[in-house]
């Protein structure tokens, strides 16, 4: 299934959306990532840092987190929102925390974009998750 430019649209601004929400006292870098199901449905998280540093919680698995407690279990897409000059991708972990749930990684778009103070999209990256994570981590017992 393939991800027209429009339909990410409405997932872009739920990325904006919740980056606006994100929890960064201590680094003061702000993610907000939103996920496109097959379903059609929108599912957002933000970043949430802990005085811990392992504590924290990413964007990407926020937003897979609350794609997971509605049911979900398809993405199709992941938008990433950060501050420029350059776009942000997601982190090792939350490259294989969506591969876990992404039926055919070659497929998978993740749209990676860097807004200025006012929100404009200054830079902006599109890759495949499979280019991302080229060789996820899969148990030989993992049902698709």
């Amino acid at each position: 299934m393939s991800v027209r430019a429009a339909a990410l649209a409405p997932v872009l601004e739920a990325a904006r959306a919740a980056r606006a929400n994100a929890y960064a006292p201590y680094s003061q870098y702000r993610v907000g990532a939103a996920l496109l199901t097959r379903s059609g449905r929108i599912y957002a998280g933000a970043n949430v840092e802990n005085a811990t540093y392992g504590a924290t919680s990413c964007a990407e698995r926020s937003a897979v987190a609350a794609m997971v407690a509605a049911g979900d279990r398809a993405p199709i897409a992941c938008v990433v929102v950060t501050a420029g000059p350059k776009p942000g991708a997601p982190c090792g972990i939350c490259r294989q925390v969506l591969a876990e749930f992404a039926r055919d990684m070659r497929i998978m778009r993740i749209v990676m974009v860097a807004e200025d103070d006012r929100g404009r999209v200054i830079a902006r990256k599109t890759a495949r998750l499979a280019t991302l994570l080229p060789q996820a981590f899969r148990l030989a017992t993992q049902r698709r």
